[in-house]
């Protein structure tokens, strides 16, 4: 009995799996076939174009920075203000170090120790020229010559002496006439020497004490602007302002570049910044336009003309790119762009207006041949090979093999949802 129902229960298996069998061959041979859709060329524009990505930026942004150290003590302008040159950005509260200003200190009165020296000697080198010591010297010396020189021309002219004899008096009555005049003219310059070297020394008094009162209060009586008030150097809009009032700041020296108080650039010329694969870079030239889309700012481009194509390529996730400037040359009056936006630039390398076209997807590559599939009936297609131009990677131009008139098998996956044939395209 026990065999008797395993029998039953193998024949009862088999009947339902050779039924399942045939229903599934039947609803195989029972499927419609698929349908395949054609459609027809377009006349349209054609663009090659590279793509590089990149961001807004002003041309000139300028970082400004204090002349003296110390503490922002108040921020007249905030982010986005319009400042022109000169306006004030900041005042900084100095706290100077007590080494400087002893320093200082120290150079005043080792200044004011010079000045009062030459003080002195001026006075001394004006006495010595008042009593004419020197000059009245050379002015004795000068009147003996004389004197022997007028003797012994009246002996030369009664035949006393000789000629040669008398060139001897004569000479050295000229060396004293020309020491007497150059005693007078030496006495007078030795006083403007040390009349010159006293300014010289009360200027370096006064520079030492200037220095003295801009460590200690950041400015000086004489000086037209305050250096603890900063001031903008250029026309433009505030872009940062990276402190806060109570920020420690740095001047700018030869050793420290400083800190910055604000970021200033004129935003009314801004360039776009990117870079493109090592692939296009060869197909730029300058002057080149661009096309600029703004993420931020949605359904408006603008135009700009390409300015500068690096020489040297950074490689970035296993690929070399190069940097790229290009000018923006129209902005709408009613668009503002921020500096920083991100931005993509289509560069258009070549242009075909109003041509022949099909989509990508429904060319036949075969090597270097290129063909599509002709409608010749229902559901009846014929390859043809065709000769195509330029890509856009949408849309590539054919330059022969086919027309508006054509209708060309629209390529879809083979397992897509059925589509009704339409013989229109």
């Amino acid at each position: 009995m026990k065999n008797k129902g395993c029998l039953i229960g193998t024949v009862i298996f088999l009947v339902g799996l050779t039924a399942a069998l045939v229903f599934y061959f039947y609803k195989q041979n029972t499927t419609d076939p698929v349908k395949y859709e054609s459609v027809k060329p377009e006349i349209r524009d054609v663009l090659k174009k590279a793509v590089a990505t990149g961001s807004i930026k002003p041309r000139r942004e300028i970082n400004i920075k204090p002349q003296v150290s110390g503490v922002v003590e108040k921020l007249y302008v905030e982010e986005g203000a319009m400042v022109t040159k000169g306006q004030k950005l900041a005042k900084i509260k100095l706290i100077p170090s007590e080494v400087n200003i002893n320093s200082a200190q120290s150079n005043v009165e080792l200044a004011r120790i010079r000045m009062k020296e030459s003080e002195r000697e001026l006075d001394r080198q004006r006495n010595l020229n008042a009593k004419n010591l020197d000059v009245d010297q050379a002015k004795v010396a000068y009147d003996i010559a004389l004197r022997e020189e007028e003797r012994n021309r009246q002996l030369l002219e009664e035949g006393v002496i000789s000629e040669i004899n008398y060139n001897q008096f004569k000479l050295d009555f000229e060396l004293r006439k020309s020491q007497y005049e150059n005693s007078k003219i030496t006495a007078q310059n030795t006083v403007s020497q040390f009349a010159t070297e006293l300014d010289i020394r009360r200027q370096e008094l006064e520079a030492a004490i200037s220095n003295l009162q801009l460590l200690r209060e950041g400015a000086t009586k004489n000086s037209k602007q305050v250096s603890n008030i900063i001031v903008s150097t250029v026309n433009g809009m505030v872009l940062d302002i990276p402190v806060e009032e109570g920020s420690s700041v740095i001047e700018r020296n030869t050793f420290n570049e400083g800190t910055s108080v604000a970021t200033i650039a004129d935003m009314s010329n801004l360039i776009f910044e990117g870079k493109v694969d090592e692939a296009d870079v060869g197909k730029l030239d300058r002057g080149m336009p661009l096309v600029v889309t703004v993420g931020a700012v949605v359904d408006t481009t603008f135009a700009a003309m390409l300015e500068f194509i690096s020489p040297k390529g950074v490689e970035e996730e296993g690929t070399v790119k190069f940097e790229i400037k290009a000018a923006i040359t129209e902005i709408p009056d009613d668009v503002f762009l921020r500096a920083g936006y991100s931005a993509n630039a289509d560069v258009i390398l070549q242009r075909k207006d109003q041509v022949v076209s099909i989509q990508e997807r429904d060319i036949i590559y075969s090597g270097d041949t290129t063909f599509v599939e002709i409608k010749k009936g229902d559901q009846e297609y014929e390859k043809l090979e065709i000769k195509v131009g330029i890509s856009d990677g949408l849309y590539t131009e054919v330059v022969s093999g086919i027309d508006t008139t054509s209708a060309i098998k629209k390529r879809t996956d083979p397992n897509a949802n059925e589509v009704e044939d339409d013989d229109n395209g």
